[in-house]
């Protein structure tokens, strides 16, 4: 694999040197404009929109979709997509790439940082669904691995009927990992049976709830797609789960057991990311005004306090509330209908905003500059 990445490094270096048409690039400029000095969001959280952040060419680095990103320790910002040619991307934070490597993730999807004795990993989530040569989805059984930061297998935890814990009739199409202090980590089979996965650090089963069929309803996931572990009080770490078709989160304690729900109406969440004391997400879809759902390029990023209030919705209207609910959420219009469909975020030390998209024309995650 080094030779290969060496040898598409150097191809791809002195390919630099080309004029390349810009119907082929995504950014050929040495530093990214803002779309027209726009700023989107509401309140405290508004951001300077950099649509071209992104310093990849189309040809040598291909994407499909652009599904999640997390920064490392050295501040690198490390991006899953399901291209095969390259499914992790490698950015620092003014956009240049610095590093691509993967090729064996059809369903890139989930990508988790977690750090063991001062040394980064990454939890690699293929959902298992990808588009063939003819433009065709096919479904297969999805896949969970452990890697070291640049890409080395460390182990794959494999599939859960394998041990006993799913039925021959339950398919696993897993999404997205949690990793708790102390090591365990949480897959949630968000495509598949909406089941919550508990394995200790040696990625031995522990346990798992949710799916649909549970005679208490708080306990039922409705696309399982995102998962975070949420230490904002450290004295009581709970785990949060998405509910996307139910446009809400549910808070869980660590084994398992139901908290609460923040509804979060016409908003189709993705991941909840933490940062300090707020919860980011991309929305996917948002409703219209005349209820029709998963309603294509209505896509946004929320933003949440500590006690599920809506701060702030860039690429979204602002967050209304009547006698303390929260009102159906919409995408905005004219300029500040920035998304297709928003399907991770990324917060920097800066409280800059990465935004990666599903289904956005094969473009590279969209920079909002904090102002």
């Amino acid at each position: 694999m080094k030779n290969r990445r060496t040898f598409l490094k150097t191809a791809a270096t002195a390919a630099a040197g080309l004029t390349v048409a810009p119907a082929f690039s995504f950014s050929i400029i040495n530093k990214p404009r803002p779309v027209d000095d726009l700023i989107i969001g509401h309140g405290e959280y508004r951001y300077k929109v950099y649509k071209d952040w992104a310093k990849i060419s189309a040809v040598h680095n291909p994407l499909l979709n652009c599904h999640e990103m997390v920064q490392d320790q050295k501040g690198r910002l490390l991006m899953i997509g399901d291209h095969t040619a390259n499914n992790i991307l490698v950015f620092d934070k003014s956009g240049k790439l610095l590093d691509y490597w993967g090729t064996q993730y059809p369903g890139g999807h989930g990508l988790t940082l977690t750090n063991e004795g001062g040394e980064d990993y990454l939890f690699i989530v293929d959902c298992g669904y990808y588009t063939d040569k003819t433009g065709q989805g096919r479904a297969q059984a999805g896949q969970v691995v452990k890697t070291t930061i640049d890409g080395n297998v460390v182990f794959n935890i494999g599939h859960p009927r394998t041990i006993g814990i799913y039925k021959d009739d339950e398919r696993f199409q897993p999404t997205e990992v949690a990793v708790a202090p102390n090591g365990d980590f949480y897959v949630a089979d968000g495509y598949g049976s909406d089941y919550i996965i508990q394995y200790n650090h040696h990625g031995e089963y522990i346990r798992h709830w949710g799916g649909h069929k549970n005679d208490d309803p708080n306990y039922n996931l409705n696309n399982a797609h995102g998962v975070a572990v949420d230490l904002r009080d450290p004295a009581d770490p709970k785990l949060i789960v998405t509910c996307r078709n139910d446009n809400a989160f549910k808070y869980f304690t660590l084994d398992g057991k139901y908290i609460r729900t923040a509804n979060l109406p016409g908003a189709f969440v993705c991941r909840p990311v933490l940062d300090d004391q707020n919860l980011y997400a991309g929305v996917c879809w948002s409703v219209t005004r005349e209820g029709q759902k998963w309603y294509p390029n209505t896509g946004f990023v929320t933003i949440l306090d500590q006690k599920d209030n809506v701060l702030s919705n860039p690429g979204g209207e602002a967050p209304e509330y009547k006698d303390g609910v929260l009102q159906p959420m919409f995408q905005a219009t004219g300029a500040a209908k920035v998304f297709n469909h928003g399907h991770d975020v990324c917060v920097d030390e800066d409280k800059n905003v990465y935004v990666c998209q599903w289904n956005a024309n094969k473009t590279p995650p969209v920079k909002l500059e904090r102002v």
